[in-house]
């Protein structure tokens, strides 16, 4: 169903990115939400898994459409304060490094045709809660506040204090299921014919 030359070019630019960004960011940068579709979107694709490929879109797809048109907004309009999308126009940074960065601007048309072949499994949302918190627990456990790997630190300076960084951590969790995840979750199902 999936054909083997996009299996290929996308395992392979999944493969040159991770393996690209490992002595830059280290591991820790693969607790984005945008690295771990990439990451996730290798087996969905190979073993043809609509439980992966709709755990990845109700995950990501939104976040990604929206890095997606920051960023064109930003290109188009010479816009280029700091933000979501505002590392891709620092100069400080190697114009390769940021290049390889463009592997967002695909994640959600290829999650959304992946849906669109597989069907959408609505057991995706229970699967991307579960996988969700474990990756914001693993940010807010791993990863330095400096870092603010999906904003489990805080938005902003982040929180002064434990019990501050403990609140901001629950406030992001309840964030992305309510506002990112479980609205995903409806548009998808309206969207996509259920997985077979």
């Amino acid at each position: 169903m999936i054909e083997l030359w996009l299996k290929l070019a996308f395992t392979a630019m999944a493969v040159v990115v991770l393996v690209a960004y490992w002595p830059r960011y280290g591991w820790r940068n693969y607790l984005w939400f945008s690295d771990v579709a990439l990451i996730l979107l290798v087996p969905a694709m190979w073993l043809e898994s609509a439980l992966l490929a709709s755990t990845v879109a109700v995950g990501t797809v939104a976040l990604e459409l929206f890095w997606t048109v920051d960023f064109l907004y930003r290109l188009v309009f010479d816009r280029r304060p700091r933000g979501l999308t505002g590392y891709m126009f620092d100069s400080g940074r190697p114009l390769w490094l940021r290049a390889l960065s463009l592997f967002h601007l695909p994640l959600a048309p290829v999650t959304l045709w992946m849906l669109h072949v597989l069907g959408y499994d609505t057991r995706a949302l229970p699967a991307m809660l579960v996988l969700g918190a474990a990756i914001l627990l693993a940010c807010w456990a791993f990863t330095p506040p400096a870092d603010n790997i999906n904003w489990v630190h805080g938005v902003g300076g982040g929180p002064r204090t434990t019990r501050a960084a403990l609140r901001s951590l629950l406030l992001v969790m309840a964030g992305f299921g309510l506002f990112v995840w479980w609205p995903s979750h409806l548009v998808l199902s309206l969207l996509f014919p259920a997985a077979r």
